[in-house]
């Protein structure tokens, strides 16, 4: 029996891979969203670094917002009880995302002062990049607490 791998490990080798962190969480969950990978890399692929490195919100979370919406989004404009679910659920999202740290979904409040500027050029991976980040830690986190949801959600 092949042994499967846990969506957390699957979003950080993807990250590791130089994959953006967005990317590497919506990425993780193909399996689950039925999307191909290359489509949900490309779609994810602005979101990295707080928004194309603007510092907003944490890719991380975009990324679980990108897979509950493959999963449970509304397709019509006049979906007001589904909008308004599936709103709700993004707002639980976040609140366990910040809850677990540091209070905020904020890239630039999530990353030590020293990394949070820049000219929005995308950072050399190296291992010093993985090892001074925060950023597997919160690759991790989004990937587990989308699972957490997924196990405890009936729609």
């Amino acid at each position: 029996m092949e042994e499967r791998i846990s969506h957390a490990d699957r979003a950080e080798a993807l990250f590791r891979q130089g994959y953006n962190c967005a990317q590497a969480v919506f990425a993780a969950f193909c399996d689950v969203t039925g999307m191909d990978e290359k489509t949900a890399l490309m779609l994810s692929s602005p979101f990295g670094g707080g928004m194309g490195r603007m510092r907003e919100v944490c890719g991380t979370v975009s990324g679980m917002f990108m897979a509950l919406g493959s999963l449970y989004g509304y397709d019509s404009g006049d979906a007001k009880d589904e909008k308004a679910e599936l709103y709700a659920e993004v707002r639980a999202l976040a609140d366990r995302f910040r809850e677990e740290n540091g209070g905020t979904i904020i890239c630039r409040e999530l990353l030590p002062k020293a990394m949070q500027g820049g000219n929005g050029e995308p950072t050399p991976r190296t291992e010093e990049f993985y090892h001074a980040r925060p950023c597997v830690r919160y690759v991790r986190a989004a990937a587990d607490i989308f699972d957490d949801f997924l196990s405890s959600h009936r729609r």
